[in-house]
């Protein structure tokens, strides 16, 4: 049995504001002035519908993106060989955003003018996803954005089908403090958006629960040098450190983390972007026991679950493993194949509209789009890393827990 993290405790008053005020961050995301309509509605008049498939297939986040295409192109082929959707073949598009913010946002743009694809998945990065935040806004498109981010966003045209700040980052720190008694932290990431605002989270959040923040360190993604971090790590002593991470700088991170003669007995480390696919790459040996905060994990029990690792490994070879981004963007297709089906059109307010609430039985389990910011609920569930490569769960909620991308649940001032 899991030790339930602590679920959504109701806030006083105060909450958002003070929350506000403590994270000093503009939320991004509501709506758009232009006038442009999308040409979603009338880009399955044919006998397909072109779907957008926008991913990192080079460069420092390739390590990470690759495996999301290819469950997304997963999805298609199951909806495809099912009927396709509204009787029609859904064909992709895929587009390499080549680990380049403007090169997202070109290649959106491109997918819905030229293409005129229905709906895009994909992106990984906060800053790829910001970048394609008002292409898709100004042209009223959709996109499904499949990975954990730092909240405090929430766009009309963005379905996000990954984890959301208190479905993850707080479960992950609520485990820190409660199960493993840390009371000082050391937060390392890499220097863009998600890290950065995410540890802004972190810190307001250790002010009110007692948690000492003695570090905080950022690196540019693509970084292979870490000698100088982890020596003021452990010069801090920190009883654990927060890793923000992403794309292929974890690869060096770990293995210095190691070399260095740290590891997780001496000193736990919690990731939230380091999933099963990345730790192909770090070598098992590196971070065995370690822990990382997801909502999925390749090993997640249910039948559910069962099919979808098979006919992933069944397409894609048997030593290819699935991670939670891997499996939100499968899930991010089957869920706009289900709300263009209850529309009986592509067209995009109409998706939007059936999404409301919309479910599916998901690998993770059960998820449901919140209506009101187009997030979706998800279990969270913290994994240690086990000597076979794969992630064991250690603890989690005991539900699906709700959105809440802006924190309005959470009291900063009397604690969580």
């Amino acid at each position: 049995m899991n030790r339930p993290i602590r679920g959504q405790r109701r806030a006083g008053r105060r909450a958002l504001a003070l929350a506000l005020a403590a994270l000093a961050v503009v939320a991004v995301g509501c709506g758009s002035d232009s006038d442009e309509s999308s040409s979603s509605a009338t880009s399955a008049s044919g006998d397909t519908i072109p779907v957008g498939i926008l991913h990192s297939l080079s460069g420092t986040m390739a390590i990470s993106e690759v495996s999301v295409r290819d469950s997304a192109l997963l999805a298609i082929d199951e909806i495809n060989a099912a009927g396709g959707v509204l009787g029609k073949q859904l064909e992709p598009v895929v587009e390499d955003g080549a680990s380049d913010w403007p090169t997202f946002a070109e290649k959106a743009q491109k997918l819905i003018s030229t293409d005129k694809v229905a709906a895009t998945f994909g992106g990984w990065t906060s800053a790829s996803r910001k970048a394609m935040l008002p292409v898709f806004e100004r042209n009223k498109a959709l996109l499904y954005y499949p990975v954990q981010y730092e909240g405090l966003e929430s766009s009309p045209y963005i379905f996000y089908t990954g984890a959301t700040t208190n479905q993850q980052i707080i479960p992950g720190l609520e485990f820190l403090k409660e199960e493993l008694e840390a009371k000082t932290l050391f937060l390392v990431g890499s220097d863009y958006v998600f890290p950065r605002t995410a540890n802004k989270v972190i810190k307001a959040w250790a002010k009110v629960n007692d948690v000492e923040i003695v570090g905080e360190e950022y690196a540019p993604l693509g970084n292979t040098e870490y000698a100088t971090t982890i020596n003021k790590i452990k010069q801090a002593k920190p009883d654990a450190v927060f890793q923000t991470i992403n794309g292929d700088s974890n690869v060096a991170f770990w293995k210095q983390f190691k070399d260095a003669g740290l590891d997780s007995e001496t000193l736990p480390v919690i990731s939230v972007s380091t999933s099963e696919d990345e730790v192909k790459g770090v070598g098992i040996e590196n971070i065995v026991g370690q822990y990382v905060a997801w909502n999925y994990y390749q090993t997640t029990e249910g039948s559910k679950n069962e099919a979808f690792v098979k006919a992933y490994k069944e397409k894609y070879g048997q030593d290819r493993v699935t991670g939670d981004p891997i499996e939100a963007g499968y899930v991010s297709v089957h869920l706009w194949a289900l709300a263009v089906e209850k529309a009986g059109t592509t067209d995009v307010e109409k998706v939007k509209e059936a999404s409301k609430g919309l479910e599916f039985d998901a690998p993770e389990g059960k998820v449901t789009i919140d209506g009101e910011n187009q997030h979706i609920y998800k279990t969270a569930r913290i994994g240690q890393l086990q000597p076979d490569g794969l992630i064991k769960e250690v603890s989690g909620s005991d539900e699906p827990i709700k959105p809440d991308p802006f924190l309005k649940t959470y009291d900063w001032a009397t604690g969580l």
